[in-house]
């Protein structure tokens, strides 16, 4: 089973980080975009694996309140066959405990944890290539500065169903 821990979104959150993929897609030459209802933000990746039980008890062991998630940047990682565009997530002290309390639980249950430096944000966009005079139209001016509060994370099952990747919460930690 392939996992991963994260906080998933409301509606209107959804709505409004479908808005700024609408507004990139009107330059956009080509790319995948990540469908409404797989928007998140990821905390850990956990990858393939069969230790549920291990992971359900590394999230109950996390010691966190519930917090506000501020989301707001639009950005790139370049890559070769096309850029990942993001959403970037401000500072959160609590959001970097959260990582921090998982992985160590998770690394002594075992689990291979990635060694690069936890990065928060919302993944829109894969393989995204813009078309050359986009570069002054795609602006912070079309990104709104959202809010969230954060009560609860998420275990989620990632899988591909007729084709098309499908994540489902399969267990909640309340904060």
């Amino acid at each position: 089973m392939r996992l991963f821990i994260a906080i998933n979104f409301n509606d209107y959150i959804k709505n409004e980080l479908c808005s700024v993929m609408e507004n990139l897609k009107k330059y956009t030459l080509r790319g995948r975009f990540t469908s409404r209802e797989n928007l998140h933000l990821t905390i850990v990746f956990i990858g393939e694996t069969n230790k549920v039980e291990a992971v359900k008890k590394a999230m109950d062991n996390i010691n966190a309140t519930p917090f506000e998630l501020h989301i707001h940047r639009l950005g790139k990682f370049s890559r070769r066959g096309g850029d990942i565009y993001w959403m970037g997530v401000e500072n959160n002290d609590t959001l970097f405990s959260i990582y921090e309390q998982l992985t160590a639980f998770l690394s002594q249950s075992g689990f291979q944890i990635e060694e690069r430096p936890y990065r928060p944000h919302v993944t829109l966009g894969r393989e995204i290539i813009l078309e050359k005079n986009s570069k002054g139209k795609i602006s912070e001016e079309n990104v709104p500065y959202l809010k969230i509060k954060v009560e609860k994370i998420s275990l989620m099952k990632s899988e591909r169903i007729a084709g098309k990747v499908v994540y489902t919460e399969i267990y909640t930690k309340m904060l």
